[in-house]
């Protein structure tokens, strides 16, 4: 679909920044939802909603 010789053009090389910055979002966005894994331990009665 792609050429090299679309690549050497201002458009291409705009497409490889714009990919670039997707990717490197992504890699972002995923190290902060793996570290923002929250450490709240819950109760059973809580998670099935039994009544005391």
């Amino acid at each position: 679909m792609y050429t090299a010789q679309f690549f050497s053009t201002q458009l291409g090389r705009a497409s490889l920044v714009s990919i670039g910055a997707m990717v490197l979002m992504c890699c972002f966005a995923l190290n902060s939802q793996v570290d923002a894994v929250p450490t709240v331990m819950a109760s059973s009665a809580a998670i099935t909603g039994e009544l005391a």
